[in-house]
């Protein structure tokens, strides 16, 4: 193995930012204003949110960007962060975390992927998904919120606009993903208003778990859904989910470009400068 790979923390965190977005080309570079009106490219604001998680893991952990896109690397490293450029063939996150870990001297113990839009993430959920991990036999360990009224509200309403409002779960009994998807899952029949999972994009995965997951092929479920986790299900293996608790003032995605404005109010909600 090249002697020139960097080596590696027990934990590392991979930052997943891809330039092609098909509904958000060139998401990562959009900017959005957090408490006092600054503004700050959503990779930074997703590099934070690693930062203060690697940062409450005991030893720490090492923060990735990956990205297919120079300019996206570039601005990584102005703002002080350590960003890897990966093929441009990775067709999700959790491709780009494969191709991170084969690049690095020693593996990890656990890989983190932090979804690049996801800015809101809190340091208390990744800790939950971590210590999950570290007691499960699962392949991957991904955390699920339970959807109060107003979410719910909302991931309806979004569909029903036929917009991307987030992604929603369906669990066994012990916890474990039967399905995950772009569209309010269960179906609220007339009148009615289920129990919804809400997924958080956070995943929690070994070495070996991506080893395997990047040497096989993109499942037709996950290519109707556009979602990298349904991969692992098509091929048998076990998604362990994590019920945590919705951080104060809620949790939202930049799928679209009018997830702006939200992703904004919350930060600002919270003090984010």
């Amino acid at each position: 193995m090249p002697a020139d790979r960097p080596a590696v923390s027990e934990i590392v965190i991979v930052v997943p930012a891809r330039a092609a977005s098909t509904r958000f080309p060139m998401k990562p570079l959009a900017l959005l204003r957090g408490a006092t009106g600054v503004a700050k490219p959503l990779v930074e604001r997703s590099w934070e949110a690693a930062r203060a998680v690697a940062q409450a893991c005991p030893g720490g952990a090492r923060v990735i960007v990956a990205t297919d896109d120079r300019a996206i690397a570039e601005t990584v490293s102005g703002f002080g962060g350590e960003a890897m450029l990966t093929p441009a063939t990775c067709g999700n996150g959790s491709e780009r975390c494969a191709a991170v870990v084969a690049a690095l001297s020693t593996p990890p113990a656990l890989v983190i992927n932090l979804q690049g839009d996801s800015p809101l993430t809190s340091p208390e959920i990744v800790s939950a998904l971590i210590a999950a991990a570290a007691g499960s036999t699962a392949a991957m360990v991904t955390p699920v919120v339970r959807a109060d009224a107003a979410l719910r509200a909302r991931l309806r309403a979004d569909a029903a606009a036929g917009r991307i409002g987030g992604t929603t779960a369906i669990a066994d009994a012990a916890g474990r993903a039967l399905y995950f998807s772009k569209h309010p899952l269960p179906h609220a029949a007339p009148g009615s208003d289920p129990d919804m999972l809400f997924h958080i994009g956070v995943y929690a995965y070994t070495p070996a778990a991506l080893a395997a997951y990047a040497a096989a092929p993109p499942s037709p479920a996950e290519r109707a859904e556009g979602l990298e986790q349904l991969r692992f299900l098509h091929l048998g293996l076990t998604v362990a989910l994590v019920e945590v608790a919705a951080p104060p003032g809620g949790l939202w995605e930049v799928n679209n470009p009018e997830d702006i404005a939200t992703v904004e109010a919350m930060l600002a909600a919270r003090g984010i400068v």
